[in-house]
C-alpha cells in the first residue's frame, strides 16, 4: 500500500482522463505534456502527498477518520440525529452532493460508526482509493450509452445487498452540485432513477441527509466552460476544505409505506429530493428579509412590562375559600380546582400574568401587561395549585356553550373572535365545552405530569357534567415555526378532514395566505398534495425546523385521539399565531383512553349516561381531543 506507483496511479491526470468520455478523445502525448503542470494547479500533487501519509491504514473507518484529521475537516451535525439511522436491517441513505469526495468520506465515517454493514454506491473518485474497496459498489456516473449497460451489474448487487439487510449510501445525482443557469442556483443535477429501482426492489426505508454549502465560484465558472473542467478541479476543491467545518443534517426515516404510494419514478424522485432539500429550507429563508419576523420583532420590543405577581397569601386565601367540591383532582402536592372569576379575585390576575409570560416564551402572547379579556368574566377557570410552594402551575379556560349562548349569544364565545361561525354549527354540536388559553408555566414543563393533571381535571369536570361530550376550540401553531411547516400542517390536516359538513359552517376572520413554496434545490414547487398521515407530517416538520422541533406536542396528542381540524385563522392580536379550530366527540374515543383521565368507574357512568340518550341531533362522527391555545413548550 505504500508503493509510490500505487499512489501515482490513484492521483494521476492520465488516470482521470482515462475514465471520462472527454479524456478518451485526447492524444496521449498531449496528456503527458500537461500532466506535471496540471497536477500542481489542480491540487492532485498535494492530495498525493497527503494520501501517502495514511496509505498504510487498512481499517476502513480508521482510514476515513485519518483523512478527516489530515485535512482538519470537522463535520458539524446534531449527534442525536445519528439515532435516526437504523442500527440494523435494510436501509438506503441518500444525500445531496455539494462538494465531492469529502461528502462520501464524512457520511461513510458516520454510518460506519453506527453499523459495520455499510456500502457506498460511488463514482470513480472513491473507487480509485484501494483502502475503500471493501465498501464500494462502483458505478459510472457520466450517463453515456455504455454506462447504462455497465451499471446494470452494480445496481443488481446493491439491491441484493440491501435486501439482505445492509445499509447502502447513494448520492443520487451521480456528480457534484454545480451552477445550473436555468434554475439560477447551485444544486445537484437531476437525480438518477436507479435509486428508485433499488428502493422499490429492496422495499427499503430511506434516510435523507443534507449538506449545507457549495464549491467555489471558480469551480462553478469552470463548469460553464466544460463539465470535465469541474472534474479536474475536484482535488483543488477538496484541499480548500482544509480547516473548515462542514455542516450537515440527518433527516427522519422515510417509511416505505410513504414511498410505496408513488407509482411514478419521476414523482418519487421529486419527493425524495424534496425530503432531502427541505432540511436546508429554513436556512435559505433566513438569507432574505422576512416581513413577519421583522414585524414580530417590533411587536416584541413593544411588549408591555408584565404586571407584578399577586401575593401568595392572597392566592392561598382564594383557595381556602373555594368549596371542597370544586377540587377536581390531586397528584401529590399538586391539586386541580375549578372556579368562576368572582371566586378567585387574586388567582385570576395571577393566571393572566402567568399566561402572558408563558405565551411570550413560546413566541406568542398579547403583548399586554396581563393576558385577561372580557371572556374571563364568564368562563370557568380550571387551574393547578402547588400546595407546597403556594403557587399556580398551569390552567385552562372552559366555556360552557349551552349556558353562554343562552345568556350572551355567540359573541360570548372566544372562538367567535377568530372564526365566523354559523349558528347551525352549535345546533349540530349540542352542549359543548370550548377549551382554550391553556398553559403550564416553564418551571413545570420538564415533565408531562402537570399537563396530565389538567386533563384529569377536565375529565372530572365532564364526569360531573355528563351532558358534555363535545370539545372544541382553537389550537395554535406559533409564528416561530417555519412558514412552510405551518403551510404543510394546515393543508394536510384540512385535506384529510372527515368533517366537511361542519367545516362549511366555519370561516376564518383572517385566513392564512395561500402560496406555493419553492424549496431551493428542487426543480419545481413540490408537495401541494396532503402528506400520508400525521406521522409523516411530524417527520417532515422535524426535518424543516433547525431545532428539530416537531408538531406542537398538544396538537399531536389531540390528533392522535382523532381531533378534526375544520379551519385555520391567523390571530394578529396574538403574535400572529395560526389557530386551527378543532372539534372532537368523547363518545367516539376509545374507552381506555377516557379511563386514563376519568377513571374506570366514572367512565362507565359517563358512557352509561350517554347510552340512554342515543339519537340526539347533536351527535357527530368524531373522536376526541382537548384543543387549546397552547404555550406548552415541551
Amino acid at each position: 500500500m505504500n508503493d509510490s506507483n500505487c499512489t501515482d496511479e490513484i492521483f494521476s491526470i492520465d488516470e482521470l482522463f482515462s475514465v471520462t468520455p472527454l479524456g478518451k478523445s485526447f492524444n496521449n502525448k498531449v496528456i503527458s505534456a500537461i500532466t506535471g503542470m496540471f497536477e500542481h494547479v489542480s491540487g492532485l500533487y498535494h492530495c498525493k502527498n497527503k494520501y501517502q501519509k495514511i496509505a498504510d491504514e487498512l481499517d476502513v473507518r480508521t482510514f476515513l477518520q485519518r483523512v478527516l484529521e489530515e485535512l482538519h475537516v470537522k463535520p458539524v451535525y446534531n449527534y442525536k440525529d445519528k439515532f435516526k439511522i437504523p442500527s440494523t436491517g435494510p436501509c438506503v441513505v441518500i444525500s445531496n452532493h455539494p462538494f465531492g469526495l469529502i461528502d462520501g468520506i464524512i457520511l461513510a465515517e458516520i454510518l460506519l460508526s453506527i453499523r459495520p454493514d455499510v456500502k457506498i454506491m460511488s463514482n470513480f473518485l472513491l473507487n480509485r482509493i484501494p483502502n475503500l474497496n471493501s465498501i464500494m459498489i462502483p458505478v459510472d456516473p457520466f450517463g453515456s450509452k455504455s454506462s447504462v449497460q455497465s451499471n446494470v451489474r452494480p445496481i443488481r448487487e446493491a439491491i441484493r445487498f440491501v435486501k439482505a439487510g445492509g445499509l447502502l449510501l447513494i448520492f443520487p445525482a451521480g456528480e457534484v452540485a454545480h451552477l445550473r443557469l436555468p434554475a439560477r442556483e447551485i444544486t445537484d443535477p437531476p437525480w438518477r432513477d436507479s435509486v428508485t429501482t433499488i428502493i422499490r426492489q429492496a422495499k427499503s426505508p430511506v434516510v435523507p441527509v443534507f449538506f449545507s454549502g457549495k464549491n467555489s465560484a471558480v469551480f462553478q465558472m469552470a463548469g460553464l466552460i466544460h463539465p470535465f473542467l469541474r472534474t479536474l478541479m475536484l482535488a483543488r476543491e477538496l484541499l480548500k476544505k482544509q480547516g473548515k467545518q462542514i455542516h450537515l443534517r440527518i433527516g427522519n426515516t422515510i417509511s416505505h409505506r410513504w414511498i410505496s404510494r408513488y407509482t411514478d419514478d419521476n414523482h418519487l424522485l421529486g419527493y425524495l429530493r424534496w425530503r432531502t432539500y427541505i432540511m436546508g429550507h429554513d436556512k435559505a429563508q433566513n438569507r432574505f428579509l422576512n416581513l413577519p419576523a421583522i414585524v414580530g420583532g417590533i411587536a416584541i420590543k413593544n411588549h408591555r412590562r408584565i404586571v407584578k405577581p399577586q401575593a401568595n397569601e392572597s392566592c392561598l386565601r382564594d383557595i381556602q375559600n373555594l368549596p371542597q367540591e370544586q377540587k377536581l383532582a390531586q397528584s401529590s402536592h399538586l391539586c386541580a380546582y375549578y372556579a368562576q372569576a368572582k371566586q378567585i379575585p387574586h388567582i385570576l390576575p395571577e393566571i393572566g400574568r402567568l399566561r402572558e409570560i408563558t405565551f411570550r416564551q413560546a413566541g406568542e402572547g398579547t403583548g399586554k401587561a396581563i393576558d385577561l379579556d372580557r371572556f374571563d368574566n364568564h368562563y370557568i377557570h380550571l387551574f393547578i395549585w402547588n400546595n407546597e410552594k403556594n403557587e399556580i402551575v398551569g390552567a385552562y379556560r372552559i366555556g360552557q356553550t349551552d349556558l353562554i349562548l343562552a345568556n350572551i349569544g355567540n359573541k360570548g364565545l372566544y372562538t367567535n373572535t377568530l372564526f365566523e361561525i354559523q349558528i347551525n354549527f352549535f345546533n349540530k354540536l349540542g352542549p359543548a365545552l370550548e377549551l382554550g388559553r391553556s398553559f403550564v408555566r416553564s418551571e413545570y414543563q420538564k415533565t408531562i405530569f402537570p399537563l396530565l393533571l389538567l386533563w384529569k381535571g377536565i375529565a372530572a369536570f365532564i364526569a360531573r357534567n355528563p351532558r358534555y361530550n363535545i370539545l372544541f376550540g382553537p389550537v395554535s401553531i406559533s409564528s416561530d415555526y417555519n412558514e412552510l411547516s405551518r403551510h404543510l400542517l394546515a393543508t394536510t390536516l384540512l385535506k384529510n378532514n372527515d368533517a366537511q359538513d361542519l367545516a362549511f359552517m366555519i370561516k376564518p376572520r383572517t385566513p392564512m395566505r395561500q402560496k406555493r413554496f419553492k424549496v431551493r434545490g428542487c426543480r419545481h414547487t413540490f408537495h401541494d398534495e396532503p402528506l400520508y398521515d400525521l406521522e409523516e407530517v411530524c417527520s417532515v416538520i422535524s426535518d424543516i425546523e433547525i431545532s428539530n422541533k416537531n408538531v406542537p406536542i398538544l396538537l399531536k396528542h389531540y390528533l392522535n385521539l382523532g381531533g378534526q381540524l375544520l379551519s385555520f385563522n391567523i390571530d394578529k392580536s396574538f403574535s400572529g399565531v395560526m389557530d386551527g379550530l378543532i372539534v372532537i366527540d368523547l363518545l367516539k374515543t376509545n374507552s381506555k383512553t377516557i379511563e386514563r383521565y376519568m377513571g374506570v368507574n366514572e367512565t362507565h357512568k359517563y358512557l352509561f349516561y350517554h347510552s340512554n340518550n342515543i339519537g340526539r341531533d347533536s351527535q357527530i362522527i368524531f373522536k376526541t381531543t382537548l384543543p387549546e391555545k397552547t404555550a406548552l413548550a415541551i
